[in-house]
């Protein structure tokens, strides 16, 4: 018997908005998960199958001589060049969703209801094609830059840097079928969470 296809989530949300918190928690509701930072840090550990065309791109410089990637001269490479990050983008997101879609086949064949794809790059790599529906999670702008800085130990101009490299959060916003506020005491978002979550699991299966 041909498995049923889950109902597909795409999550996604401005940095410091909670959206590793939020995936969390509806994984423990049921969900099948698909952590997108998560693969391509393992893209890019040692042996991992990014590395090659990293050093065809980018040359030994970016490499320690054991082979590890050096994250902190690419990243300086890379944040500083938009060729340069596009290029990486070119290598890291085409291996990302071979993985993202494998995952969706193995929830289907497990009998996951629901798949949620935590994506910070969401609609920037086109993903939210794969998804029934879309979140965004999103904070004022001031409350959004006082996390990051606390949580990350960024200075104020770092922290807008970091926000100001994704896409604008009103964009985002109107692009998702639902943004949440994620401003307000945990209990309320994960009951927001929960609601929307069991709208989704009805229609999946």
């Amino acid at each position: 018997m041909h498995a049923s296809k889950p109902y597909v989530i795409g999550l996604t949300g401005g940095i410091g908005c909670g959206k590793t918190e939020a995936a969390q928690y509806l994984e423990s509701l049921g969900a099948a998960r698909f952590d997108a930072d998560a693969v391509s840090r393992a893209l890019t550990a040692p042996g991992g199958a990014a590395l090659p065309a990293i050093r065809a791109q980018f040359g030994d410089g970016v490499f320690f001589p054991d082979g590890t990637l050096d994250r902190a001269a690419l990243g300086q490479i890379v944040f500083s060049s938009v060729p340069h990050r596009r290029a990486l983008e070119g290598i890291i997101h085409p291996l990302v969703q071979r993985q993202m879609l494998e995952k969706m086949d193995r929830a289907a064949e497990e009998g996951f209801r629901v798949v949620i794809l935590d994506v910070p790059l969401l609609f920037e790599t086109g993903v939210d094609a794969l998804c029934d529906e879309t979140w965004a999670l999103y904070l004022d702008w001031e409350m959004q830059i006082s996390r990051i800085v606390s949580r990350d130990g960024l200075t104020r101009e770092q922290a807008l840097a970091r926000i100001e490299s994704q896409m604008p959060t009103e964009e985002r916003n109107a692009r998702a079928t639902h943004a949440i506020n994620t401003d307000q005491p945990i209990e309320k978002t994960r009951q927001m969470l929960q609601q929307l979550y069991r709208q989704a699991e009805k229609r999946g299966g």
